[in-house]
């Protein structure tokens, strides 16, 4: 069995949040800690390092006990400008990348989209689910994150193309309905809420 390669984990907390009133997500609190308490938790024990990926209340992620890191650009670009930005912080060979709203991810989400990687021999793998496919939950090889930087040069930032433009393999994920559930609406808190009373 081959060595499991040093893992970064990068969580995503720099969205604007519109659905939620502009509310910081990962600070939102769901059974009395802040969203990203619980994707920190969930991830921990799956990475050598976390690096925080913020735009705005820097010192309340930091908190936390990880580095935080801004996008370089100050108009807010997506999430692939602030993989990029917190890539080039990270130490780790490959890249796991989450979104700060989303509570109930897999204890084995880094084992299996690496699986998912070398089985097809590819750089990059993605989550999904009965549902559908989870772009911002991936794992990436850090020799990625020159593309990544090539393609914010060139004013793109959807996150489907460039993992199309890059090879992406698919991890089907069919044993947790609720495993890549995300918090986009007060609707989506409250099912969370229902959900987490029960985790």
């Amino acid at each position: 069995m081959s060595r499991r390669p040093e893992i970064s984990a990068i969580v995503l907390a720099g969205g604007q949040a519109r659905r939620m009133d502009g509310q910081d997500k990962g600070l939102i609190p769901l059974e009395g800690r802040p969203l990203i308490a619980w994707v920190l938790e969930r991830l921990a024990p799956q990475a050598d390092e976390i690096v925080v990926s913020a735009n705005r209340h820097w010192d309340e992620y930091a908190r936390f006990g990880h580095p935080v890191v801004g996008d370089a650009s100050a108009d807010y670009r997506g999430p692939l400008a602030g993989i990029h930005a917190a890539g080039q912080h990270a130490k780790g060979e490959w890249l796991l990348v989450a979104p700060c709203d989303t509570p109930f991810l897999p204890n084995d989400l880094a084992q299996r989209l690496l699986a998912r990687a070398r089985a097809e021999g590819a750089r990059l793998a993605c989550a999904a689910d009965d549902a559908q496919v989870h772009p911002t939950t991936m794992l990436m090889h850090r020799d990625l994150l020159d593309s990544l930087g090539e393609y914010l040069a060139r004013g793109q930032f959807k996150v489907r193309a460039w993992q199309a433009e890059n090879g992406c393999a698919v991890a089907r994920f069919t044993d947790d309905a609720h495993a890549f559930m995300n918090i986009n609406s007060p609707d989506d808190l409250a099912a969370a809420r229902r959900i987490a009373a029960r985790v």
